[in-house]
C-alpha cells in the first residue's frame, strides 16, 4: 500500500500546480496584461536647434496611429512632407533628428547635427502637404496623407530653437500568446490530479493479494527499478509543468512594452518596380494654384507687377509687367488672359525628385475662352512654385493624355523613346515660324482650325510687302532654359517652352521714317525713327512629340505671344 500515499501526494501536487498555471494564464489577461500604449519622451538634455526632424520610421514602428505631444514657448509649426523634401529644405541648418525609441520604451533617441544657426521660416512652404500651427502646446495624431513615406518637421520661426519637449505615444503589443495555453494546461493538470486522487482512493476488490502483482513487484525490485518507480512518470510530468509555469511567472508581460531600437538608416529602400511618388499631391497642387491665381488677379487688377513676384516669375512675369506698362498708357491694349485655378481640367506632375521641379495645370475659368496651360516651376527646395508660362490651347487642338498620378520629365536633349527630343521639337517650331518653306513644314503641323503658325507667317509676309520705307527681318530663337518635357501616356511627350520672336526694321534710304504702333511706342518712348527699330515678343508654346517609330508629325497644341520690348537703334 506504499504507492497509494505517493499517488495521493502527486494528485495534490498536480491540482496545486494546475491552479498556479491557471492563475498564471488568467493573470496574463488581467493583472499582468500589457498596457495598450506606451509613451517615450525626448531627453531633457537634448541640444537646442532651430529645426527638429521626426523620422519617417517612427510612424510605423509599432503600427497604428502615433500620437505626438509637443510643448514649447510661443508659436511653433509642425509640417508633414516627404522625407527627401524635408531633408532638402533643412539643408545645412543645425537640427535634431528624432530617430528611434530606447529599448526600455521610455526615451526617444535624438541625434544632433551641427550646421547653420538659422533657417528661413518654414511656414508657407509648398513642400508641406499639411501643417499644424500651435502656441504653447500641440497634440497631434500622425496619420499618412497618402501612400509612401512621410516625415515631420518641427520649428518655431527658423531662428528660435524648436520646442524641446516632445513625447510620442505608440500602440503597444498587447498580445499574450501564453495566456490560453497556460489556462488549458492548468485545467488539464487540475483534472489529471483529481482523477489520480480518485483512483488512488479506491479500495481493491477482494481481501487477498494478487500474487501476480507481487511477483511483478519483486521482478522490478530485482531489476533495480525501485519501489517508487511507478510514480516517476507523474513526477517528471509535474516537474515539466512546474518549469513552464515558473518560466512564465518569472516575467509575465515584460516583453510586451519593449521598443524597437532606432533603425540603422533613416531612409527606406525603394522596392524594385515601385512607382515613383509625384512631387505634389492633389490637395497641395490645388492650394498652390489658388495662391498663384490670387496673386495674378491682384497684379492684373492693380496693374502692379510687384504684387506678382511671390507667385509669378520667368516669362509670365516679364510679359505681364510689360503688359501693365503698355495698358497704363494705351487703354485699348488687350490684357493678358486671366489666370484661373478653376475650372481645373487636369494636372501634370513630375515624379523626378531633383530641382527644378516643373508641374502643369490646365484650367478654363472665367475669362478663359479656351483652356489654358499653366506651367509652374519650383527652382529650389526653399522657394515656392511660380507661374512661368501661360499658354492657351489652340482652337480645335487636343491635349495629349498625361498620367494624373505623376509622370516622367525628360531633359531637353533627351530623345529616349521619342521621335524628336524636346530641344529638336522647339528648334523645329522656331524654324517653321521663321521660314515658310522650312524643312519642318510637314514634320510639325497644327490643326485645321488652329491659326498660330499660319497667322505668324502671314503677318511677317504682309509686313515685308507693305514696308515701302523699310527693310524688315524676323527671327524666332528658342530659350533653352525654359524648355520642359513631360512624358505622355502613349510614350510621346508634351514639350513646353519659350521662343524669342525678334522683329527688326531699318529705313531703306536716308531720311525715311519707320512708325511703330502705340503699344510698342509705350515701351520705346516714341512712335517714329529714322535709324531703325527692334521689337521683342515672348512666345509661349506647347508641342506634342509622337513616340519613336511613329509616322505622325509633331503638333503645335498651344501658343501665344506677348510684347516684352521695343527700342530704336
Amino acid at each position: 500500500m506504499i504507492g497509494v500515499p505517493l499517488r495521493l501526494k502527486t494528485a495534490v501536487a498536480l491540482v496545486l500546480l494546475g491552479l498556479l498555471t491557471l492563475l498564471a494564464g488568467i493573470g496574463q489577461k488581467t493583472i499582468w496584461a500589457p498596457s495598450e500604449t506606451f509613451t517615450a519622451a525626448a531627453p531633457a538634455d537634448t541640444a537646442e536647434a532651430p529645426l527638429t526632424v521626426i523620422d519617417q520610421n517612427l510612424r510605423t514602428l509599432h503600427g497604428g496611429t502615433v500620437k505626438i505631444n509637443i510643448e514649447g514657448d510661443g508659436n511653433f509649426l509642425l509640417a508633414a512632407g516627404r522625407p527627401d523634401d524635408i531633408d532638402a529644405w533643412v539643408g545645412q541648418t543645425a537640427h535634431n533628428t528624432i530617430s528611434g525609441v530606447s529599448e526600455d520604451g521610455k526615451s526617444l533617441q535624438v541625434e544632433h547635427s551641427d550646421g547653420e544657426a538659422a533657417a528661413p521660416n518654414p511656414a508657407g512652404s509648398d513642400l508641406w502637404v499639411s501643417t499644424e500651427s500651435a502656441s504653447g502646446e500641440l497634440e497631434y495624431s500622425w496619420a499618412p496623407p497618402a501612400d509612401g513615406d512621410w516625415a515631420l518637421l518641427l520649428a518655431s520661426d527658423g531662428t528660435q530653437p524648436a520646442p524641446a519637449s516632445v513625447s510620442m505615444t505608440f500602440p503597444n503589443d498587447t498580445s499574450t500568446p501564453w495566456a490560453i495555453p497556460l489556462m488549458l494546461l492548468g485545467g488539464l493538470l487540475i483534472i489529471g490530479g483529481i482523477v489520480l486522487g480518485l483512483l488512488s482512493a479506491r479500495k481493491p476488490k477482494g481481501g487477498g493479494v494478487d500474487r501476480s502483482v507481487v511477483r511483478r513487484a519483486r521482478s522490478r525490485a530485482a531489476a533495480g527499478t525501485g519501489s517508487g518507480s511507478g510514480s516517476a512518470g507523474s513526477s517528471r510530468a509535474t516537474m515539466i509543468a512546474a518549469g513552464l509555469t515558473a518560466a512564465v511567472l518569472a516575467g509575465p508581460g515584460t516583453a510586451a512594452v519593449a521598443a524597437s531600437p532606432a533603425p540603422e538608416s533613416s531612409g527606406t529602400p525603394a522596392v524594385e518596380g515601385e512607382a515613383a511618388s509625384p512631387v505634389l499631391l492633389d490637395a497641395q497642387f490645388r492650394r498652390i494654384l489658388e495662391q498663384v491665381a490670387s496673386a495674378a488677379d491682384a497684379g492684373d487688377a492693380a496693374k502692379d507687377a510687384a504684387q506678382l513676384t511671390g507667385r509669378v516669375g520667368g516669362t509670365e512675369l516679364e510679359v505681364r509687367t510689360q503688359n501693365y506698362k503698355i495698358r497704363s498708357q494705351v487703354g485699348s491694349y488687350e490684357a493678358r488672359m486671366p489666370v484661373r485655378s478653376t475650372k481645373l481640367l487636369t494636372t501634370v506632375v513630375t515624379t523626378e525628385r531633383d530641382w527644378p521641379r516643373p508641374v502643369m495645370a490646365v484650367t478654363q475659368g472665367e475669362g478663359n475662352v479656351v483652356p489654358q496651360l499653366l506651367t509652374l516651376v519650383q527652382q529650389s527646395p526653399r522657394e515656392n512654385y511660380k507661374l512661368v508660362e501661360t499658354t492657351p490651347l489652340q482652337p480645335g487642338a487636343t491635349l495629349p493624355a498625361v498620367s494624373r498620378t505623376g509622370t516622367e520629365t525628360l531633359a531637353p536633349a533627351d530623345k529616349t523613346g521619342l521621335l524628336y527630343s524636346g530641344e529638336e521639337a522647339l528648334s523645329g517650331l522656331a524654324d517653321r515660324l521663321t521660314t515658310a518653306d522650312s524643312p519642318y513644314k510637314d514634320k510639325l503641323v497644327e490643326g485645321e482650325s488652329s491659326p498660330y503658325i499660319a497667322d505668324t507667317l502671314s503677318y511677317q509676309a504682309e509686313v515685308v510687302k507693305a514696308g515701302e520705307n523699310g527693310n524688315f527681318s524676323f527671327t524666332h530663337k528658342v530659350v533653352p532654359e525654359s524648355t520642359v518635357v513631360f512624358r505622355t501616356e502613349d510614350g510621346g511627350a508634351l514639350v513646353l517652352g519659350r521662343i524669342n520672336f525678334g522683329f527688326e526694321g531699318t529705313p531703306k534710304a536716308a531720311g525715311d521714317k519707320l512708325t511703330i504702333g502705340d503699344d510698342a511706342a509705350a515701351l520705346a518712348g516714341g512712335k517714329e525713327t529714322t535709324t531703325g527699330m527692334v521689337l521683342d515678343f515672348a512666345e509661349s508654346v506647347a508641342v506634342y512629340v509622337p513616340p519613336a517609330g511613329s509616322t505622325d508629325p509633331m503638333k503645335l497644341v498651344a501658343a501665344t505671344r506677348g510684347l516684352v520690348g521695343a527700342s530704336f537703334k
